[in-house]
């Protein structure tokens, strides 16, 4: 049978917090972090439905703030935020390639539209994060198991600042954090679980997705100064409304 239950509180509070304008979103930080609450009460699915790209709703890309090219980053920071969150997916057509219409079941997507950067972008971003979380173990393995999570800093709301360890059964370790504002953040200091190189492995402000490319670099070496907990950090460039997935090289000294 069917045994994941849709996760609609995250669905409707996300959508909220990410329709606000980027500066007031610190007074509604708790609408990306609440949701790990409760998120081991049941098997979820966090779905981002057809209820909300209908009836007038407008699609995702149009509940986006700011120009085009934010709407567009939003979006893609929406989509990386919800593919590292525990649970499984649900995307509903036309989302991927962020179509500017809301969905008619009397006609067809849009598809057109790919042949464009921007919405060429979105469609590789969509694909470069299913292929991630399939091939990056800590991202699918123990999506229902309290030990595939831990938050490394979930309460730096005055920049709009996440950031968290997904783990795997062999204790496999993905980092990822996200920056919910315009404003991008150099030598934002996190703490890292383990030392050596980091490998950056994905990025959603990179140039390839329609992003501004900026970055790590490919990855970034951690330092031996402790931080959240940990006795290592990473200083990482956060790119504007963006997010950033590293992993530790694994062909580096971990420097534990």
């Amino acid at each position: 049978g069917f045994g994941m239950k849709w996760d609609m509180g995250w669905m409707h509070d996300t959508l909220s917090y990410m329709s606000k304008d980027p500066v007031h979103r610190r007074y509604d930080h708790n609408q990306l972090t609440f949701r790990m609450l409760y998120a081991y009460s049941e098997s979820y699915m966090l779905p981002l439905s057809h209820d909300e790209v209908v009836h007038g709703k407008g699609s995702l890309l149009s509940k986006m703030p700011g120009d085009d090219w934010q709407k567009f980053a939003n979006l893609r920071l929406l989509l990386a935020y919800m593919f590292a969150m525990p649970g499984k997916k649900l995307l509903f057509m036309g989302i991927e390639f962020a179509q500017w219409s809301e969905w008619d079941h009397e006609k067809s997507l849009d598809w057109h539209l790919t042949d464009e950067p921007m919405h060429g972008g979105m469609s590789r971003l969509t694909g470069d994060l299913n292929r991630l979380i399939r091939d990056e173990p800590p991202l699918h393995e123990l999506d229902f198991d309290p030990a595939g999570f831990s938050w490394i800093d979930a309460s730096d709301a005055e920049q709009s600042v996440i950031s968290f360890i997904r783990r795997s059964t062999r204790d496999e370790i993905v980092v990822a954090a996200f920056n919910f504002t315009p404003v991008p953040r150099h030598n934002y200091q996190i703490g890292a679980p383990v030392g050596g190189h980091w490998l950056e492995i994905l990025n959603s402000d990179a140039p390839i997705y329609g992003g501004s490319g900026q970055g790590n670099l490919g990855g970034l070496d951690a330092a031996p100064v402790g931080r959240h907990g940990h006795l290592h950090s990473l200083n990482l460039i956060l790119p504007p409304l963006g997010a950033v997935f590293l992993k530790p090289d694994p062909g580096g000294d971990s420097g534990q």
